[in-house]
């Protein structure tokens, strides 16, 4: 299994196809964008609406990745709790960004509803799910925790959270119908469709090789071009390339992979995730689950397909699914792929703050929302310079020590744990 993005059932089922080009030549614009997915292009939207010029380059195609290999669940918030959040963060800054990140898939809809983005868009909740009785514990603490900032989110109990998800593998789950499912890359794609159609230029194939500041400007140089640029946003987060001039905030890389099955039957559909909800689970290495339009399953975990695990991995998805839902045991996946996830030691985004510019990185697994909201706010507090409208304050500097060797930490628990068949 490789690492191509065509590997995925999200590029074989995509819908959105953006008309781009190679920068070829020599250009200039008020905002330089590097990153073709959720963040560069919601910020490469979001200034050419603000009537300012942009020219976003994306080194392979739209999507390529994060933004069109994940598992498609559009969150209202992160992985922590908001208390947990506060206590890195503090209440103010905290609280601030809780309440932003609640309503960012409002923004996610709503870019989808306003541009007609072909992603199979569906908002009926998410499920976290207690993959055993101990996992209540946890879904009652963020529950208590997200409703005392006014998330509407609901505790179930385990024979409304078996009959939502049709499994008896669950024991209660934390509902919360702010979120929703999508289909990744065309909602990665038709955002750079909806940038380009308010007036950014937009090249894929077209790798940063060089950035430069010179004469209050910055400079980017491409195999075939060159532009200049007043303000710059750099939205690459975990597939940084190498180049001169600028070196990428160091994340912890962990790797994520799915598998998705045939079309379901009719019956099978009527019994499994009925209310298309999408999943995870409070295993401490988590799994996920979800439907497409078509009625396939996706179910996925932590890990790569292309270490010394492969193998592992890929036995552990289908016992993961036979045990889930015991009626699918034996069904074929008719693609499986992976892509990679950076994360922070605080397990919390971050905005780095540069000269005239803004990287964005580390949301953790949750990109969707985050990444689409950040992605807005960063081109308006450039273009407006007022630093109040980012959802949290930009940092002077990131330092993560030891952070590729703890990545290897994460693959390999995820792989010793999937080796145990009793641990699933």
């Amino acid at each position: 299994m490789t690492s191509d993005l065509t590997d995925s059932l999200w590029h074989q089922t995509c819908q959105e196809n953006p008309a781009s080009s190679v920068l070829s030549g020599e250009a200039t614009a008020d905002l330089v964008v590097i990153g073709g997915g959720y963040t560069g292009c919601s910020a490469a939207l979001k200034a050419a609406e603000m009537g300012a010029s942009v020219c976003l380059l994306e080194a392979e195609v739209f999507g390529h990745g994060g933004s069109g290999r994940n598992v498609g669940l559009v969150n209202a918030g992160l992985w922590l709790p908001p208390e947990d959040i506060n206590a890195r963060l503090g209440a103010e800054i905290g609280n601030h960004l809780s309440q932003a990140l609640g309503q960012a898939p409002d923004l996610v809809y709503g870019l989808i509803d306003r541009f007609k983005i072909a992603c199979e868009p569906v908002r009926n909740g998410t499920l976290h799910c207690a993959h055993a009785p101990s996992g209540m514990q946890d879904l009652q603490r963020r529950a208590d925790q997200l409703q005392a900032i006014g998330a509407p989110v609901q505790l179930l109990e385990a024979a409304e959270a078996r009959a939502r998800v049709g499994s008896e593998a669950v024991h209660g789950a934390l509902f919360d119908p702010r979120a929703g499912t999508i289909q990744p890359l065309g909602f990665a794609r038709g955002l750079a469709r909806a940038a380009i159609s308010a007036g950014a230029r937009l090249h894929d194939q077209t790798p940063a090789q060089a950035i430069t500041r010179n004469n209050g400007c910055w400079e980017v140089a491409t195999p075939r071009g060159h532009i200049r640029a007043k303000h710059l946003i750099m939205a690459t987060n975990a597939y940084a390339r190498p180049m001169s001039g600028y070196k990428a905030p160091a994340i912890v890389p962990v790797h994520y992979f799915q598998g998705a099955t045939a079309p379901l039957t009719t019956a099978q559909k009527a019994q499994i995730l009925p209310g298309l909800e999408g999943c995870w689970d409070s295993a401490m290495v988590m799994s996920s689950w979800r439907m497409d339009q078509k009625g396939r399953l996706v179910i996925g975990a932590m890990g790569a397909l292309d270490h010394l695990g492969s193998n592992i991995h890929q036995g552990w998805l289908k016992r993961k699914l036979s045990a889930v839902f015991p009626a699918l045991s034996g069904i074929k996946l008719e693609s499986q792929w992976f892509g990679r996830i950076a994360m922070t030691g605080e397990y919390l985004p971050k905005i780095e703050k540069l000269e005239e510019g803004y990287v964005s990185f580390g949301y953790s697994g949750r990109g969707i929302g985050p990444g689409t909201l950040f992605g807005q706010q960063m081109a308006q507090a450039l273009l407006t310079k007022d630093e109040s409208l980012l959802p949290l304050p930009a940092s002077s500097g990131h330092s993560l020590p030891f952070a590729r060797l703890r990545g290897a930490y994460y693959e390999t628990g995820a792989t010793l744990i999937h080796l145990v068949k009793d641990r699933i």
